[in-house]
Order: C-alpha cells, then sequence, then structure tokens
C-alpha cells in the first residue's frame, strides 16, 4: 500500500509587535493527511515557536510553507510518529482491529 503524505499550515498566531519586529508568529497550526486512493486519514495540530531577539528574523511577508513547516518539524512534531500514526489509522479502516457485529438475534 503506497500512502500519500500531505502537510499543510494551516494558520499563524502572531505578536502584532514584539522587540521592534511586525507580525512575529508565536503558534503554528497545521494538518497532515494522508490517503492510499480508497482510505484516507487526517491529524491536525500545532506548534509553539520561540522568537529570540537578535536571531534571523523573517519578515510574516517574506514566510514560506517549507520554512514553517521545518519550523513544526524542528519542533516537538515528529513527522515520521505521525505519518505512522495516519498509515496506522489507514490499515486499520483496511482490516478492523475490532468489529461491531449485528446481535445475532437481531432479524
Amino acid at each position: 500500500m503506497t500512502i500519500k503524505y500531505d502537510w499543510v499550515v494551516e494558520s499563524l498566531t502572531c505578536f502584532p509587535q514584539e522587540d521592534g519586529q511586525t507580525d512575529v508568529v508565536f503558534l503554528v497550526g497545521w494538518r497532515c493527511s494522508a490517503t492510499d486512493g480508497t482510505y484516507s486519514s487526517s491529524l491536525p495540530g500545532s506548534v509553539n515557536v520561540i522568537f529570540t531577539p537578535g536571531q534571523p528574523f523573517t519578515p510574516y511577508a517574506d514566510l514560506t510553507q517549507d520554512q514553517v513547516l521545518n519550523w513544526i518539524w524542528n519542533g516537538r512534531i515528529n513527522k515520521a510518529d505521525i505519518e505512522a500514526a495516519l498509515a496506522q489509522n489507514i490499515s486499520d479502516q483496511i482490516n478492523p482491529p475490532v468489529v461491531t457485529p449485528p446481535l445475532p438475534w437481531s432479524a
């Protein structure tokens, strides 16, 4: 089974002003979706971003999705673990680990 993963940045929450900078991101909302063409699964999340005065700063208008995705993966979000959880969910849809059959006395 080949699974395609799609990571998307859904929101950037900012402080309007911080240490002389404007629109300083402190929270990134993300979603990872996975599909094998038939089954799909999705997980949302968020990660805090730490602004350190004096360190390189990218103005909000110049941020790229790739840069912000790297913030996510370099934060507390383990990309491999998220993708493994989504793959397991798809596997469980294909071969459910538990089932609820109809009651034997139901028509």
